[in-house]
């Protein structure tokens, strides 16, 4: 396979809650010396990208912020000096520097991945909120995540309850599968999306979603990954391990 950079998943991807996925370090250092550039592209919505940089040196891999791409740093752009109701983690607001939150008369509501936080009462604010005329953004939509052993509902059911229960669909997703998220990475690479292979473990967020913005997808069979879970990617790799191979390093 001829590529000339990748965008590379990490939770599932890279390693998980037990730690590296065997073989990952040792396959960016590959990469590395056959000067392949990559970014991180993550859908994290828990954690700010200086905490996701301390978790990869934690782990012993190449880590500086620069390379992480991340829905909340891409809301602020987005979001930029508007009036920002939150509905997310604490420490993803050190991401959100830029916007200015509110919990009255806000422009917009914005759900990420809450956890144990979500709660009635909190649902309840966002989506008075939204039928007051505030705009639903969602830093991602994914249905779950693995966790540990098992999975765990991610942000994408409780944006849809959101949905559901105003009657609005979300005005903007900014992280994985958009286009404009991939897009953003692309540009920081320099490289064009025929020439750029998206890894990841995710069918739905991360290899259709790149295929449907012009990149390569390749599935790994680490994280969420369950056999017959759907999707055509390019290529199918037991894990990131095995990528040098199929890129000919």
């Amino acid at each position: 396979m001829n590529v000339r950079g990748l965008l590379l998943d990490l939770d599932g991807t890279l390693y998980t809650e037990s730690g590296p996925i065997p073989g990952a370090r040792e396959t960016l250092t590959r990469l590395e010396t056959a000067g392949i550039p990559y970014r991180y592209v993550t859908n994290t919505t828990r954690s700010p990208r200086r905490e996701v940089v301390r978790r990869l040196r934690e782990l012993n891999f190449p880590a500086r912020e620069y390379l992480i791409f991340a829905p909340a740093a891409a809301a602020n752009t987005l979001l930029q000096g508007r009036r920002v109701h939150a509905l997310v983690a604490e420490p993803i607001l050190e991401d959100l520097a830029g916007v200015i939150l509110v919990d009255e008369a806000p422009e917009y509501v914005l759900v990420g991945d809450l956890g144990n936080g979500f709660d009635y009462a909190r649902l309840n604010v966002s989506f008075r909120r939204l039928m007051d005329g505030a705009d639903l953004v969602a830093l991602q939509k994914n249905r779950f995540w693995q966790e540990a052993d098992e999975p765990s509902l991610d942000a994408g059911p409780f944006v849809a309850a959101l949905e559901y229960a105003s009657g609005k669909a979300a005005t903007a997703v900014v992280g994985k599968p958009e286009p404009a998220f991939f897009e953003a990475a692309l540009w920081d690479l320099g490289l064009e999306a025929k020439d750029v292979a998206m890894v990841g473990d995710d069918p739905e967020s991360d290899v259709a979603g790149a295929q449907a913005a012009g990149l390569v997808g390749i599935q790994v069979r680490t994280g969420k990954y369950r056999p017959g879970n759907g999707g055509e990617p390019d290529a199918e790799i037991e894990s990131v391990a095995r990528l040098p191979e199929l890129l000919g390093l």
